[in-house]
């Protein structure tokens, strides 16, 4: 345990977040996503929803502001606009964090490969479907 710290940033988490460079991007998934086949590098933070994961994370990781997007979530099947009630929460969290960023939702055949290509991939036990996230780090700026 760290100071300051939430306990759900695991060693390995941690160590991977401090690894991961300018770009790169990290999903934090579903219990229902088959993240070991599609993981590059997986952690997995069992017991765990996906909502407190995500907010650990951005307690720590800035988002990419050389984008204009780089905070992506999945889409109720085909539908874009949907919003499950994991979505609502998901952007919630998301704007405590980064309130000018807007979270833009991938239809499957471009969240899933997306989630392919992520530096890591992080399995939560969230039950709720379609509760997927992509994020995508940033930069901490030299203080001036």
């Amino acid at each position: 345990m760290l100071k300051g710290l939430s306990p759900l940033l695991s060693p390995d988490l941690l160590a991977t977040l401090r690894a991961m460079g300018h770009g790169d991007e990290i999903a934090i998934v579903d219990g229902n996503y088959p993240a070991l086949e599609h993981a590059r590098r997986l952690i997995r933070l069992d017991g765990h929803g996906v909502v407190p994961v995500v907010d650990a994370i951005l307690s720590v990781m800035p988002i990419d502001d050389f984008v204009d997007e780089a905070i992506f979530r999945a889409t109720v099947k085909q539908d874009r606009d949907a919003l499950d009630p994991v979505h609502e929460d998901l952007i919630a969290c998301c704007a405590r964090h980064e309130p000018e960023r807007a979270v833009v939702p991938l239809l499957g055949p471009d969240f899933y490969p997306r989630v392919k290509a992520a530096h890591t991939v992080v399995q939560t036990s969230e039950p709720r479907l379609y509760g997927n996230m992509i994020l995508r780090k940033g930069v901490i700026y030299p203080a001036a």
